[in-house]
């Protein structure tokens, strides 16, 4: 409390505003968690995690939108909880086609089925990997703008739409070749642009080369592995080495932050993998072209602006 401001004789206190409530812990950490379900949520299904991470930060104006240095960190601990989501459920896949590699480089030969898949999963992260590395910087100061992530929520939903349904496909994962992965791995890389998607963009190139729905999800989804985990390990050495770091006292946050993305993330692969099995990306592709609309009625509105 201040100093009163007195009107003739009778005094006044002058309250000072409470808080934001965005700065509360309890309010920080229920963010957090509301954030590590989108990422978990969204990482998988084709609508852009990326692009909602920064969508529903800029929508209700949270303050962790601002913060560069928190803003880094934290999306890395939420991509870590969806790898480790991803992990728990591939874990036998995960582990078969690690065997395979290894008996394949043993014997300086790709012999089996499953050695293939091993070296085209490899072959197919390279290129999103290299693009990440290089363009880091344009990617996190120049295409996360709003408006552009609409844009791109509603153009890449109407191709993956138009090619789910042209095209009738009959291959499995078992089909693949590596033209198929190299051109699937620069879809990927692709996706770095928020608000294209990286499951829905690479899901829509392996359906354009023949591959049945369920085929090019699960594809997708051992595709994330590798490049997500390899991220991971990227930004980790950097909070090792001091060159980033998480700031002080938001252990809390990034802990229930990774915990909710590891959870949502582990359930949409299973229940996304059993619908693609009888039904198509239709409700996927309203739901992109009903976020689009609603961020462009927001700007057009003046409720908040076209850029962050």
């Amino acid at each position: 409390m201040s100093i009163p401001a007195t009107i003739g004789r009778v005094a006044f206190p002058r309250l000072r505003p409470p808080p934001p409530l965005c700065e509360e812990g309890a309010t920080t950490i229920f963010q957090a968690i509301v954030l590590g379900i989108v990422q978990g949520l969204t990482e998988f299904a084709p609508v852009s995690s990326s692009g909602h991470l920064i969508l529903v930060p800029w929508l209700f104006h949270w303050p962790i939108l601002h913060n560069p240095e928190l803003n880094k960190t934290f999306d890395v601990a939420l991509h870590m909880g969806t790898f480790i989501g991803a992990v728990v459920y591939f874990w036998r896949d995960i582990l078969r086609y690690l065997q395979a590699w290894i008996r394949s480089i043993r014997r300086r030969a790709v012999g089996t089925t499953d050695e293939r898949l091993a070296w085209l999963i490899i072959l197919g992260t390279i290129p999103g990997a290299l693009t990440g590395a290089l363009a880091e910087e344009v990617i996190e100061k120049h295409l996360g703008q709003p408006w552009l992530i609409a844009t791109m929520l509603a153009v890449f939903g109407i191709v993956l739409f138009a090619v789910d349904r042209r095209v009738r496909a009959t291959r499995t994962m078992d089909h693949l070749r590596f033209p198929d992965a190299a051109v699937i791995g620069v879809a990927q890389a692709v996706a770095l642009q928020p608000g294209v998607s990286r499951s829905g963009v690479t899901i829509t190139a392996a359906r354009a080369l023949g591959l049945t729905r369920e085929a090019a999800a699960r594809f997708s989804f051992l595709l994330s592995i590798p490049i997500v985990g390899g991220a991971g390990l990227f930004k980790g050495f950097k909070l090792l080495t001091g060159s980033e770091h998480i700031p002080a006292g938001f252990g809390a946050q990034f802990a229930w932050g990774a915990a909710a993305s590891a959870v949502s993330g582990f359930l949409v692969i299973w229940g996304l993998l059993s619908y693609l099995r009888r039904r198509d990306f239709a409700p996927f592709v309203v739901y992109r072209l009903a976020a689009a609309a609603l961020v462009f009625a927001i700007i057009v509105a003046g409720v908040r602006p076209a850029t962050v």
